[in-house]
This record gives C-alpha cells, sequence and structure tokens, in this order.
C-alpha cells in the first residue's frame, strides 16, 4: 500500500507543468466543441443531443419503462391522437383577409424597398391558384391552357403577360383575375377587373351548372368554375369594404356564406367567409350579428381561429369594460360578467397566446402574409393588422386585456404536454412561421420560450472552468502545480484513511496474502 503511494506520489512529481498546461487545454477544447454542438442541435431541434440520447437510448438499457409495453397502450394512443392534433393543427392556411399583391404588398415594396411576402409564402399563393383556377380539360379552351401555364409561372411579368395573351383570345374569368391581383396598382382598378372576371365567370358556371352531370370531366369543369365564381364575389366584397362600402360588402358575404352552405364542394370552405363577414360586421358596430355568426361557427367540430376567439372575447369584455377597474376587483372581487369576460380571454389567450403584445401594441406590425399558421404567430400578425381598430373602438377593452391576459399561464400545465381549454400548443409553430414572415425586418414571436438544457449549462460551464485551469496554468505553473498536487492529495485523503482503518483491522499475514494476490 505504501509503495502504491510513494509510487503515485513519484510520478506526480516527475509531471511538468506542460502536461498540467496541455491536460487542461486539451479539456478546454473538447468541453467547447461540446458546448458549440450542444447549442447547434438545440437551435435546429429544440432539444438537447445529450438528453435525448439519455432518455431514448441509455434508459432502456438500463432498465427505464419500455413505451411499447402493452400496459402502456392507453397512454401511447392518448399520445396519439394527441400528435395526430397537433399535426392537423401545423396545417398553413390560407389567409382570409389577405391584401391584394399589386394594389397593396407591392405598393409596401416600392416605397419601402422590402418584400413582404416570403418565397415559400408565394409559392404556396402559386399552389392554392393552380388548385382553385385550373382542371384537367383546360387543355380543350385556349385560353385556360394558356391560364394553367400562367399559374405555373414564377415570374410576375411573364403571368401578366400571359394573362392579356388569354384575353386576347376570349374573355376569361382567370386572366381577369390574375391582373386584379398582380397588375393593378388600386382598389378601384382591382375592383373594375373583378366586375368583368365576375361576367365571364357567370356565363362560364351558368353553362358548367347544366353540363355537370355529363360526366367526370363536366363535373370538374363545373367544380373549377364553383371556385373561380366563390373567389371573385369574395374579392369583390373585399373591395367594397377596403373602398368604404361596408354595409354593400356584408350584403355580398352574407350571400356567399348562404351559397358556401349550399354546396358541398370541400375547397369553398378553405376560403373561411365567415371571418371576413364577422370583420366587417364589427365595422359597423353591429354586435348582435356578430354574436349570431359566432354562434353558428364557435362550434367544437370546426377548426378554431384566433378571430372566432378574440370576436368572442371583445364581445363579452364589451359588456364590462367601460367600468373595469383592477384595483376595485381586487378588493371586491369579480363579477359574474367579468368573470366571463375574463375567462374568454384565457380561452382566447390560450389558442395563440401571440395575439395579445400586437393589440397591446408591445410588439410592432406588418403586412400579413397571405397564408397563416393557426395558433401561430402570422394568425396573430392576421388578426391583429384587421381588429385592433375594433378592440380599441370599445372602451375599456384593451385595459381588461392587458390586465387579465398573462394569467392564462398560470392555467396552462407545464411543460405543454397538457393544454387547458384546448389541446396541447403544438411545437411545430416557430418553424412554420420563420417560412411564413419575413424574418428579414421582423422577430418571429415564439411560445413557448425555449429555455437552455441543463447540459448545455453544465458544458459552458465546464469549457470556462477547463480554459480558467489552462490560463493560470500556463502564467503560473509552479503554484499550479503545488494546487495540483493538493488537490490530489485531498482527493484521495478519504481513500487513504479507509485503507488505513482496514489496515489495523485486518491481520497483517491476510493482508499480505492479498496484497500478493
Amino acid at each position: 500500500m505504501f509503495g502504491t503511494e510513494s509510487s503515485l506520489s513519484m510520478f506526480l512529481n516527475t509531471l511538468t507543468p506542460k502536461f498540467y498546461v496541455a491536460l487542461t487545454g486539451t479539456s478546454s477544447l473538447i468541453s467547447g466543441l461540446i458546448l458549440i454542438f450542444e447549442w447547434w442541435y438545440f437551435r435546429k431541434y429544440g432539444t438537447s443531443f445529450i438528453e435525448q440520447v439519455s432518455v431514448s437510448h441509455l434508459r432502456p438499457l438500463l432498465g427505464g419503462v419500455d413505451s411499447s409495453s402493452p400496459s402502456n397502450s392507453n397512454t401511447s394512443n392518448g399520445d396519439a391522437d394527441s400528435n395526430r392534433q397537433s399535426v392537423s393543427e401545423c396545417k398553413v392556411w390560407r389567409n382570409p383577409l389577405n391584401l391584394f399583391r399589386g394594389a397593396e404588398y407591392n405598393r409596401y415594396t416600392w416605397v419601402t424597398g422590402r418584400e413582404p411576402l416570403t418565397y415559400y409564402d408565394m409559392n404556396l399563393s402559386a399552389q392554392d391558384h393552380q388548385t382553385f383556377f385550373t382542371c384537367d380539360s383546360d387543355h380543350l379552351r385556349p385560353a385556360d391552357a394558356i391560364m394553367q401555364k400562367a399559374w405555373r409561372e414564377r415570374n410576375p411579368q411573364a403571368r401578366i403577360s400571359a394573362a392579356h395573351e388569354a384575353l386576347e383570345l376570349e374573355d376569361c374569368a382567370t386572366a381577369y383575375i390574375l391582373l386584379a391581383e398582380e397588375e393593378a396598382t388600386t382598389i378601384m382598378e382591382a375592383e373594375r377587373l373583378f366586375k368583368q372576371a365576375l361576367k365571364a365567370g357567370e356565363g362560364c358556371y351558368r353553362r358548367s351548372q347544366q353540363l355537370q352531370h355529363h360526366g367526370t370531366q363536366y363535373e370538374a369543369q363545373h367544380r373549377r368554375d364553383t371556385n373561380v365564381l366563390v373567389y371573385i364575389k369574395r374579392r369583390l366584397a373585399m373591395c367594397s369594404r377596403k373602398l368604404g362600402r361596408t354595409r354593400e360588402a356584408v350584403k355580398m358575404m352574407r350571400d356567399l356564406c348562404v351559397f358556401q352552405l349550399m354546396k358541398e364542394f370541400p375547397l369553398l370552405s378553405m376560403f373561411n367567409i365567415h371571418e371576413n363577414l364577422l370583420e366587417s360586421l364589427l365595422e359597423l358596430q353591429n354586435y348582435a350579428d356578430v354574436q349570431a355568426v359566432l354562434a353558428k361557427y364557435d362550434d367544437i367540430s370546426l377548426p378554431k381561429s384566433a378571430t372566432i376567439c378574440y370576436t368572442a372575447a371583445l364581445l363579452k369584455a364589451r359588456a364590462v369594460s367601460d367600468k373595469f377597474s383592477p384595483e376595485a376587483a381586487s378588493r371586491r372581487g369579480l363579477s359574474t360578467a367579468e368573470m366571463n369576460a375574463v375567462e374568454a380571454i384565457h380561452r382566447a389567450v390560450e389558442f395563440n397566446p401571440h395575439v395579445p403584445k400586437y393589440l397591446l401594441e408591445m410588439k410592432s406590425l406588418i403586412l400579413p402574409p397571405e397564408h397563416i399558421l393557426k395558433r401561430g404567430d402570422s394568425e396573430a400578425i392576421a388578426y391583429a393588422f384587421f381588429h385592433l381598430q375594433h378592440w380599441k373602438r370599445v372602451e375599456g377593452a384593451l385595459n381588461l386585456l392587458h390586465c387579465t391576459w398573462e394569467g392564462t399561464f398560470r392555467m396552462i400545465p407545464y411543460p405543454l404536454e397538457k393544454g387547458h381549454l384546448f389541446y396541447p400548443y403544438p411545437i411545430c409553430t416557430e418553424t412554420a412561421d420563420r417560412e411564413l414572415l419575413p424574418t428579414v425586418f421582423h422577430e418571429v414571436s415564439v411560445y413557448p420560450k425555449k429555455e437552455l438544457p441543463f447540459f448545455i449549462l453544465f458544458t459552458a460551464g465546464l469549457c470556462s472552468f477547463t480554459a480558467m485551469l489552462a490560463l493560470l496554468t500556463h502564467q503560473f505553473p509552479e503554484l499550479m502545480g503545488v494546487f495540483a498536487k493538493a488537490f490530489l492529495s485531498t482527493l484521495f485523503a478519504p481513500l487513504n484513511f479507509i485503507m488505513e482503518k482496514v489496515e489495523s483491522i485486518l491481520p497483517s499475514s491476510l493482508w499480505h496474502q492479498l496484497t500478493r494476490i
């Protein structure tokens, strides 16, 4: 035993300061590389690589619970249902209130030099246009064949030229649509082109309606003509709304909602015309009709939206917000009406937690994208862009929102494996929003804020500590050598104490035999 100690002491005495410098420097380099990799992995995937490997691979080897066991089948099924809901909630939807590309988005680009739309967003719009405005029989009509190629063009000027070429052959509704969306520089000009598109579209719709039962080809044409007609009428209603003819816009939107309910084409539900109607009714301050629309569409079987949830909260807040005082409420407690308003706000904030900062003007607004992600930052921007004025019009509504919205997060379980009133908040929103929103001049809102995993903090501390040791050993080699010997002596002191006790208890002959073995 004493021979081992003496040999260890001799080995430590022979080590030069260069060895300690090299040892600590190498440790610092390795821990630094691990830190960089962990940080990169966390930024890209939102989780720690070491923690993921530990949970996924090491825990089963060490006797952890097997998630595939029959005893956990119910839990697995529940998780699968939750995952399926998250996937469906991460679907990108067309923005019901999207602006006109030529008259609004392009004007913003001319003034600021910034592109308000991302390539991903415009590519989704191109796919939508091909789905809405084309069918397999387009090659039979020369103008439609030209427009089928035009919707696939990436160059805006090439699309506009193709639309003019199609109009030279015949009155083509989809060609007028493209020119109204992309070439018109004012809303009035866009409205004029949409009226021409309406005239051409109604003629095509009447002809295809008579022939729709003659075969699948005619049925596809009628479905396409229906989509074109609904799209034109919706955009005409939006033109009327933007030009101040709100009552006319409401009438057109009501007719479209009735038409949508009568038809059974799945694509019509993607337009979400009721959200356009809600915004126009709020502009007229016709709150009774707003409530009637909400009663029809705020149903559990329909996909929720920020417009539905926050409009419901606004109506309930309107009943109490003008007299609401946080000091008085804290003294006497909340009344039934105030409690209903607060619960409605909490419900809305849980559905989309990004909206309040835009409504309270704690975060700057940008032009809304052409597509939104439900419960994401893109939906929050689209909602606040059009509805902030309605919240400001209701006295005290923003004050009530300011006083109560943060209380939502105290009721939601953390981490977000469960929701309170809705399904758990999906983890895919940040990635999709970064593709939909121009991150060059907009900071994407993220919920929940990602906390740095323990392993990243531990690796950062280890890297800093070893780097400091390397620096001190290089500057003060003799002093650090003494410190290292003292540290190792202190580290091995409990072991030496135990060995001394064992030697005093065991007979010397037995200890001699054990050392020989």
